[in-house]
């Protein structure tokens, strides 16, 4: 497969020079690749541009794509693209300059793809991984607990380094993300990038590295700006997803009237014949918990989870019904087996105060909210609408 490693460049000559030798030294120990560097400019002052150019008479993999200078995540799209379009790229590695990400990890990444991920992860936080032990107190905050916000804003606290910036990824992964990362220009790229690949069902690994020390050149952070950019953008993030619950929920209070409408039809007219309350109400209960099933399912299918039809999907419409009504089947139990044991324990009515309700509806109002609602949303996430498939043998460390 053709690999190429790109670089983003500004003022990075004296980095440059460093990087590009040591990194083709590793490459020679890669035999299953084929490997070439891609430093992607953006029209650097200092001569970083010529530095590359003077080492591409000594190594013939290497290439340049310069550009107006729009910050890290402008370079690495016109850096990805360039790599796709005109190298032929299978896998692109975003790494940096300045030495910070250690060239000699490269085959740990692609040994993890080969595995099958889609997008491999660089990480400081996790075993195996560390950030430079002379940072002064104040940045190894920054750094850990910017990261640890992240992670909790994000609920996914199986993925341990949301900001950091060595990473490999399959060519169809920007291609999928490319028209939506356009806009992140900064460095808020990094956090976008890997929480819209996790959004879409790519497969993501991990592999721990040491963090080094700049030793030539200034970082190019401005850091109350990264951070108000990145607290801006996962709460966003967040909230737009909070949306889906939402819609969840109105999908779930449209199942519930459905649901006492059919039972009480059942149980009023079609089983009205039946001497016994709690067999009675219990199968009334599992025909409208079946009725409110499917009812949920066609709203869920076509409004809270449509985006999910942006992933590749393997089954039709009919399989997913199915399945639908396979994966709640726990739900119709709990429903039908509370109903009747409640009913057999209270009798077919309950007297609060001076109003009286059937007890196959007061029974059905707290099951539903505390126990068939947090089941279902986890059957449909995971299981109908699976919008993401991840695994992370690092997660339980």
């Amino acid at each position: 497969m053709k690999v190429v490693v790109i670089i983003p460049t500004y003022n990075e000559k004296g980095n440059i020079e460093r990087i590009v030798p040591i990194t083709e030294e590793v490459f020679k120990k890669i035999k299953n690749h084929d490997m070439a560097i891609l430093v992607a400019d953006d029209n650097s002052p200092d001569g970083t541009a010529e530095a590359v150019t003077e080492l591409a008479k000594k190594y013939k993999n290497i290439d340049l794509s310069s550009g107006p200078r729009y910050g890290l995540g402008a370079a690495y799209v016109r850096g990805m693209t360039y790599a796709i379009e005109e190298m032929e790229a299978d896998i692109v590695f975003e790494m940096d300059a300045d030495l910070q990400h250690d060239p000699e990890k490269i085959p740990e990444f692609l040994a993890k793809m080969e595995e099958g991920y889609d997008m491999v992860i660089g990480t400081r936080y996790s075993e195996g991984g560390s950030i430079p032990a002379p940072w002064p107190i104040h940045r190894k905050i920054f750094s850990v607990f910017g990261n640890l916000l992240i992670r909790i804003i994000m609920m996914r606290f199986w993925l341990h380094d949301w900001t950091g910036g060595f990473r490999a990824l399959k060519k169809e992964v920007f291609l999928k993300e490319k028209d939506e990362l356009t806009e992140f220009k900064g460095y808020t790229f990094q956090v976008s990038f890997l929480h819209k690949a996790i959004r879409d069902g790519f497969k993501i690994g991990e592999v721990p590295f040491h963090f080094g020390e700049r030793n030539i050149g200034d970082s190019k952070i401005a850091p109350m700006s990264y951070i108000a950019n990145l607290l801006k953008y996962v709460i966003f993030a967040r909230i737009m997803e909070l949306k889906r619950i939402i819609k969840f929920l109105i999908v779930g209070g449209t199942g519930f009237i459905v649901q006492i409408l059919t039972q009480e039809l059942f149980a009023r007219v079609i089983f009205s014949s039946l001497t016994a309350e709690s067999i009675r109400d219990g199968f009334s209960a599992g025909f409208g918990a079946e009725s409110a099933i499917i009812s949920n399912f066609m709203f869920n299918n076509f409004w809270t989870f449509k985006d999910t039809k942006k992933i590749k999907q393997n089954s039709t419409f009919l399989v997913r019904l199915i399945k639908f009504n396979l994966a709640s089947f726990m739900s119709i139990a709990i429903q039908s087996l509370s109903v009747y044991v409640f009913v057999n324990l209270l009798g077919g009515d309950l007297h609060v105060f001076d109003f009286t309700i059937k007890t196959r509806i007061a029974v059905l109002i707290p099951t539903i909210v505390f126990f068939v609602i947090p089941l279902n949303y986890i059957i449909y996430n995971k299981i109908i609408w699976k919008t993401q498939y991840l695994k992370n043998e690092s997660a339980d460390k």
